[in-house]
Order: structure tokens, then sequence, then C-alpha cells
């Protein structure tokens, strides 16, 4: 389908969407001027993920086609927890977790928006001040309970039996009580957010039409996994991280690096800004070449998150690594002293390659633990001064595609 906004035209050429409240009304506005839309992110980590991505790219595009973008901060919100998708409650913070977690995800965003005139609030402004009868008197009687338990957020926690708290309950009502507050406030005539959010955000229309008579539209990306059904945004080593200090650019690269050959042209479409034309020719190639189409999904997908150097080193750090068999100081490093030596299931724990010393045994058993690109056998290796090598560092493998570098202390 074609639209008159070059915004949703973007966003259906490149699979971004997955409902939409009203095609038409959203459109019909968005040609009218420049419009506000916001995504809003609860501060539970210190970081976002990979899972996120789609939703700060549905923004970049918002902004590129003349918009502005608000990425609202869920201050208040996090206090809270939301339901959706869980099996059981979240870890509540304090007010000094959360603020720590807002400071360290709000960098993100710059890498991928413009401020101003993307804009970023936080909803702790708010609702911190909130009579609670008053707002039960003001808001609360729009909501149906009726309704609200039939909503996925809350009716998968209970067809399955797990407790939902009336805390997390009352979540739903704070969300949509944020978008009437953005409409007030920033006149914001849009949310987006992944599909599992589509009954929160519609409570948000609903509730701004009701008491402010304000046309309100939602906007839902697909909740993604790839081709073999993996959730985006997890790997068997945990959560990919956008921030560079939780996850290095190069490792960020890897992930990338490492698409599923039937993900190549979707990923290239969602996760980088190229033209539609050159992602038909890179989606197109077969067998070995797709590795070339990868090394560049890995490449711009870096770009947008860590900044052209960045992904630059990251991508020559590869290079050297796989295709010349040497080592790079790109790699993820850690500081150690060696003293007398170090057992091997010790290291691999101590550098990330493995989780425990269970996991590590299981490495070096199953051949793919590596010292300088020699597999190591024995679990009771030791590793001393005479393994650092010509670079003055000893480089530690798990498998083909994880590195460390152990520089010595």
């Amino acid at each position: 389908m074609t639209y008159k906004s070059d915004f949703l035209n973007i966003l259906t050429e490149r699979g971004f969407i997955h409902q939409c409240s009203d095609f038409d009304g959203l459109d019909k506005k968005l040609i009218e001027g420049p419009q506000s839309a916001y995504v809003g992110y609860d501060a539970t980590a210190q970081s976002l993920h990979v899972g996120n991505l789609i939703s700060i790219m549905m923004l970049y595009w918002f902004q590129e086609t003349g918009h502005k973008p608000i990425t609202l901060m869920g201050g208040g919100t996090t206090r809270v927890g939301d339901p959706s998708g869980k099996d059981t409650s979240r870890q509540l913070l304090d007010d000094a977790g959360i603020q720590a977690n807002i400071d360290s995800i709000k960098g993100v965003f710059a890498q991928f928006l413009s401020y101003p005139p993307a804009t970023m609030v936080n909803n702790d402004d708010w609702l911190r001040g909130i009579n609670y009868i008053d707002f039960l008197r003001d808001y609360g009687r729009y909501f149906s309970v009726n309704r609200m338990l039939s909503f996925d957020s809350v009716k998968l926690r209970l067809d399955r039996e797990q407790p939902l708290s009336f805390l997390e309950f009352n979540y739903m009502i704070l969300q949509a009580y944020d978008f009437v507050e953005l409409h007030k406030r920033h006149g914001t005539i849009l949310q987006m957010g992944g599909s599992d959010q589509w009954g929160n955000i519609i409570n948000g229309v609903e509730l701004g039409r009701r008491t402010e008579g304000a046309e309100l539209y939602a906007l839902t990306a697909p909740l993604l996994t790839t081709a073999s059904g993996a959730k985006m945004g997890k790997s068997a080593d945990g959560a990919i991280w956008l921030n560079a200090d939780m996850l290095s650019p190069y490792d960020y690269y890897q992930f990338w690096r490492n698409t599923e050959d039937a993900d190549v042209g979707r990923f290239l479409k969602l996760y980088t800004t190229l033209p539609i034309t050159e992602i038909a020719k890179l989606a197109a190639l077969q067998g070995a070449e797709i590795n070339e189409a990868k090394k560049v999904l890995a490449l711009e997908a870096t770009k947008l998150c860590h900044g052209r150097e960045a992904a630059e080193e990251a991508a020559e750090t590869a290079r050297r690594t796989f295709e010349e068999g040497k080592s790079a100081s790109g790699l993820p490093s850690v500081q150690l002293a060696l003293g007398a030596g170090v057992p091997i299931l010790d290291l691999l724990v101590t550098s990330g390659l493995a989780t425990s010393k269970g996991e590590a045994r299981r490495l070096v058993k199953g051949g793919g633990a590596k010292v300088n690109d020699v597999a190591v056998s024995d679990e009771t290796h030791i590793c001393t001064s005479e393994a650092v090598n010509d670079d003055g560092v000893i480089k530690l493998s798990s498998g083909k595609k994880k590195h460390v570098l152990v520089i010595p202390e």
C-alpha cells in the first residue's frame, strides 16, 4: 500500500509496521506538517538492548522525514514495572538506581537522533506528584477492569497462573496517562512500540479521546525473531547491549556479522539506513557471497550505534582475526596478573568467555578453548607468562568467533 506521508511509506517498505489504529487518519495528519511521536523506555537496566533497536529506528525515520521524536524515559513507571511479556514481577529499583540507569541509557539515543528537534522527557516529572484519589476520580473511571483483564500483558500472566500484583495492574493506566500528558505538553499525536504494547498504547489513544477530545494514534512494530526462532536482543551469551561499556563495538559487530543467511535482507532494511535498491542487491547474494552482505550489515549497524570510527575498527579487527589469522589490538581485552600461572578454567571465566567453571570445563572438553589459536585439551592447564605472544598478550578464544586478549599486568 502507498501512503501520502514519507514516514509511513518508508516504514512499510522496510518492514516496520505490525498494526496501526488508523492508517488513513495518521497518514493525513503526517502530511499536515511536523508532528510529535514518542516511544517509552523504562530504565530497568543500565543499557537498552538490540530488542529495543527497532523502535529507536522508527524514531530515527520519524525525524528523517521532518517530524519531532520524543524519547520518554520511564522514571516514574519503572517504579511500578511493566508486566508485558513477563511471568514474574520485575525487581523494583530505588530512585537512585533508576536515575543511574537513565543517565547510562540516554547517550545511546544521541547516536541515532539529533537533540533538538528530538526531545527526551521523564514521566516522573508528572507521575510523582499525582494525588491518588484525584487521579482515580479523573482517569480511573475510564478503564474497565473487564477489558483490562483481556489484554495480553495481563491475560498471559493469569493464563499461566502466575501472580500479577495490583501495582503492575496499574501500569497500563499510567502508560495511557503518559500519552495524554505528552499530548497536552508537546502536542504528541502518535505512540509507537512493539506489538506487545498494543493494548497499553490503545488505552492511551482512547483516554486522550475521552478526556481531551484528542485524535491520537497507535503504531506498533512486529516483535522480531531470527529465522531460527530466537528472540532478537538475546544471544546464547546474554543480552546484546547497545552501550559500549556493556558490550564492546567489536562484539556488537560480530553479533550482526553472525546473522543467519535468511535474515540478512530483512535486517538490512530494519537496522541500517542503506537505500532499498542497494539492500536488494545485497540480499540477492547467494552461497559464500552472502558473507559480504553480512559484513555490510555489521558495519552499517555498528556505525549507527557506535559511530564510524568504532565500526571500522571492529571490521578491521574481524578481518585480521578471521581472514589473516592474526591477533588484533581491537579485540576485547582484560588485564590480569599471571603470577606463577592462572588455571585455564579461571582464565576463561575471568575473561568472560565462560560464565562458570562448569561451562569452561565443557568448553575445554569440547575442544573449543584455545590459547594463541592452539586448542587446550587439558582442563588443568596453567597459563603462564610463557604464553605471552610477540604482541605482548595472550589470545584466548572460545571457538572460532569469540576472542579476548589477556594483557599481563
